[in-house]
Parts: C-alpha cells; structure tokens; sequence
C-alpha cells in the first residue's frame, strides 16, 4: 500500500477548499451578501477558484499512472475487474451524498425559492447520476460539481484502457502522451466537449506523464519536453487553467524527481502534517458532502430575514465549518467503510 504523501494531501486540501469557497460565493442570497461585503474576494472566488479543478485533474492522472503503471507497463488482471472496483469507489458515497443532498433541498425549498436549489428529481435524472451519465444525458445536476464525478471515472477508464492496450511501457507511455497532446491541442480548445473526458485529458495525461518522469532515467530532459509540450499549447490557445495544471504537473514532476517527499514531511510539524493528512484524505468527502449544508444555510439565512453583512459572513463561515466537519465525519463513517466493503468484495471474489 503507498504511504500517504504531504505533499499531495496539501495540494488536495489546498484545492478542495477553493472549489466549495467558489460554490459558495456563486450560489444563493449568502452570495450575494458576500458580494456586497467583500466584493474583490467575493468576484476572485467566483471567477477563478474554479481553477482548482485542474489541481485534481493533475492529481488523478497522477495517482493514476502510480497505481496502475508505476513503471510505464500496466500491473492489473482485468481491466474491467479495476474499472468495476473504480466506478464503486466513486458512486458508492456519491450516492449517499446525493440522497442527502435531495433531502436538503426539499427542506430548503420550504425557506428560500431560487434556481439554485434543484427540483425534486425524476427517475431517469437520479439513474443517469447513479450511472454517472447525467453530463452526457445532460440532465439537470442534483448537487453542485457533480459533474467532476463523471468525468473523473471517465479519465480513469480510458486510463486503464490505454495502458491495457499499450501493454509494454513504451507502446503504453506514448499512448497517453499522444492523447494528452490531442487534447490539449484540439479537444481542450472546444468547449462542446466538456461532457467527456477529451477535453481534460489534457490535464490528467501531464500529471500522469509527470509521475513517470520524475521516475525516470532521465528526468531532467524529460521534464523540459513535458514544459515546452505545455508551453507550446498555451502559445496556441493560452487558457489559464492548463497553465495552472502545467505548473502543477511539473511541480509534482520534480518532487518525484529530487525525492523530496521525506523533506518536505520532515520540515512540516507533526500536528499540522496531520492535519493536513486528516483533510486532504477528506477531499472528496468535502466535495461531495458541502452542497446541501450550502442550501440550508442560504434558507436558514433567508428565512431569517437576516441583511446586513456581518450576518451573512457569520452564517457563511458557520456554514463552511460545518462543511469541514461534516466532511472528516463522512468520510470516516460512509467512504472509508464503503471503501473497506469494495477490498473486502475484491478478496473474497480472488
């Protein structure tokens, strides 16, 4: 099993955190309210922490290539057998947070009507997020960003298939620089992609292509070709959030290569590496898990009539301190048993 690494716990904490203070500063009366109080931090939150994304897209690629093909080669049985575990990992408290996110906003919609707070859901929208479809069937979301969700087991699967495909590491490694370079300079360029995993393998490819780099025998010249495949991409078409995800791609590039890992656990006091343990392991439980406090915040605070500013920043940071706990509880009692059950299924079926 790997061992957990600060650096990466950081960065998803890091990350995580941007995307629910953007959904917060884009949704409901307490967005507005942040608007009005803090209008340049409220406006730099909605435009640009949705950014983060990339941070994950580059983490997953990342974490991708590590587990299924430290080396280039892949080292699974079946691919199908991985991508069933996959789709498990991600839908089984995703869908434990949708049903809580249905019930939050049937309470909401009693307090505060507002387009934000999705209706009652039909049968078919609540199918196509159980199978992770409701981008491509573009049906109505239930909660915010759950479109990551789908796109995430997307990345993976044609991860996995292309390095079953590729099976030996050259075949497999150029299999994935070839996709990621068509994506960044064709897919990622058209928005009507945005439903697929095209459009941000870009992103995902150069995090898994930093993780082979800075495990190779050549890092240093390896990591100039990754920058300039990045740089010429964004002389092209510049788009700020491949920048961010080139940044990162190479950053992780080059902890991988100098083996700085141990460094940067041993610099970081034992408490705060613990904390940032605690929530980045708690990322996705966050993510999935902040929509629906989100709602009843903004329909307790409409229901209360509340107005002035220091109101609206008080409900907005209670909300997001409940968010956080919430998620480090959601992620200890519902993913991780939910995530024993799936490794306890994969033994008992070999």
């Amino acid at each position: 099993m790997q061992s957990r690494q600060t650096h990466i716990d950081a960065l998803k904490l890091i990350g995580s955190q941007l995307i629910v203070l953007h959904h917060f500063a884009a949704y409901g009366p307490l967005a507005d309210a942040m608007s009005q109080a803090a209008p340049t931090l409220s406006a730099w939150l909605y435009d640009y922490a949705r950014m983060a994304v990339q941070v994950f897209l580059v983490l997953g690629g990342y974490l991708a290539a590590r587990n299924l093909a430290p080396e280039g080669q892949i080292r699974i049985g079946s691919p199908w057998r991985t991508l069933w575990r996959r789709y498990q990992r991600l839908v089984l408290p995703f869908v434990a947070a949708l049903l809580l996110a249905m019930v939050s906003a049937m309470l909401a919609r009693y307090w505060l009507s507002d387009d934000f707070i999705p209706d009652a859901p039909t049968l078919g929208q609540t199918l196509s997020h159980a199978l992770l479809l409701h981008g491509v069937l573009d049906q109505e979301s239930l909660s915010a960003g759950v479109w990551y969700v789908a796109i995430d087991f997307q990345l993976f699967a044609l991860m996995t298939l292309l390095l079953w495909l590729g099976r030996r590491r050259l075949w497999a490694v150029l299999l994935v620089l070839g996709l990621m370079l068509a994506s960044l300079f064709f897919f990622n360029r058209n928005e009507d992609w945005d439903n697929w995993a095209l459009y941000f393998f870009g992103a995902y490819g150069m995090g898994a292509l930093a993780y082979w780099v800075g495990s190779s025998r050549h890092p240093a010249k390896l990591l100039m070709l990754l920058a300039l495949a990045g740089l010429l991409a964004l002389a092209l078409d510049f788009r700020g959030r491949i920048a961010l995800a080139l940044v990162v791609a190479l950053l992780l590039a080059l902890v991988q290569w100098r083996d700085h890992t141990r460094l940067l656990q041993s610099v970081m006091p034992a408490p705060l590496a613990r904390t940032v343990g605690l929530l980045g392991q708690s990322s996705y439980a966050l993510f999935l898990i902040h929509f629906p406090v989100l709602m009843l915040g903004n329909a307790l605070f409409a229901h209360l009539r509340l107005s002035n500013s220091v109101a609206a920043m008080g409900v907005l940071l209670a909300s997001w301190a409940i968010s956080l706990g919430l998620g480090l509880l959601f992620q200890r009692w519902v993913e991780a048993p939910l995530s024993r059950l799936v490794g306890y299924r994969r033994k008992s079926a070999t």
